[in-house]
């Protein structure tokens, strides 16, 4: 497995599938719908264990590239995407394997949201995450989107090209 998206949303079918779905353009990747995952918060205790986290954290290892899709609520990135991140702690703690071998690991973000650019707080928190994974962010596509309305011809370019980016790196 080269690249795995880790899909993080309410709605499974929204704006945000649309725009991983023009990124990577019919190409063969794994998505990973959190939505679909039984994944619970973060524990000091680590009495969750046998959710699916460390599971999606194996394949995340196998990857090449990771990209993480979220729409943005209030300023920042899913609830689902949240928890995820917030179980990063797992891999600094009781499976540094895992968390080692992130280490190099590629990184984007697909976003989506009702403002005109992604709020500098949620690109910064992703960025910074990566680096102190010592994963290599290289950059996030926003997509601006409307409910109800498709994506326009422009959107579609620049998220086809964003993919070009991704897939030809």
């Amino acid at each position: 497995m080269e690249t795995i998206v880790i899909f993080g949303s309410s709605r499974s079918d929204g704006n945000t599938k649309a725009a991983v779905e023009a990124v990577i353009n019919q190409r063969e990747v794994e998505i990973v719908d959190l939505a679909e995952k039984n994944i619970s918060y973060y524990d000091y205790q680590n009495r969750n264990q046998d959710d699916d986290f460390l599971k999606i954290a194996e394949k995340m290892v196998q990857a090449q590239v990771i990209i993480f899709a979220t729409p943005v609520y209030w300023y920042s990135m899913s609830a689902q995407l949240k928890t995820f991140f917030d179980r990063f702690s797992d891999l600094i703690t009781i499976r540094k394997d895992l968390g080692r071998a992130l280490k190099g690991k590629i990184c984007y973000a697909i976003t989506t949201g009702a403002d005109v650019e992604i709020p500098a707080g949620l690109l910064e928190s992703l960025q910074r995450t990566a680096e102190y994974l010592d994963m290599d962010f290289k950059g996030a596509f926003y997509y601006k989107a409307e409910n109800g309305k498709e994506m326009s011809q422009e959107a579609l370019r620049s998220a086809q090209a964003f993919g070009n980016k991704i897939f030809e790196d």
